[in-house]
């Protein structure tokens, strides 16, 4: 759920700032984790 969460936050701050790009990244445990790159068009 929170990594769904963080995207749609992201994706609705990306439009309200009239942004390009938006980086989201999540940590997943045991050190591991990872990023997603979302690209207004």
């Amino acid at each position: 759920k929170s990594g769904a969460r963080l995207a749609l936050a992201a994706s609705h701050e990306l439009h309200r700032r009239n942004g390009r790009y938006a980086l989201c990244t999540m940590c997943i445990g045991v050190g591991q984790g990872i990023a997603m790159i979302l690209e207004r068009v």
